[in-house]
């Protein structure tokens, strides 16, 4: 489960980024501040990178537990 929401994270916070990045130079326009999207993607992309990498999913823990 931690691992689909990391996944999940990292192509929303991409998604976010890129957007935002491109309406910083005025390529894309939408009704939110460019700022703002390229912020939250990259604080989004980071946290789901950080999850995937550091964080074990609760299938493993629920094995481990047994054991």
């Amino acid at each position: 489960m931690i691992k689909i929401l990391a996944l999940v994270m990292v192509i929303g916070g991409a998604i976010a980024l890129v957007v935002g990045v491109l309406g910083i130079f005025g390529s894309l326009s939408t009704g939110l501040s460019p700022w703002a999207m390229a912020i939250l993607g990259g604080v989004f992309f980071l946290s789901g990178i950080s999850l995937l990498k550091y964080r074990k999913d609760t299938d493993v823990i629920d094995t481990e537990n047994k054991r």
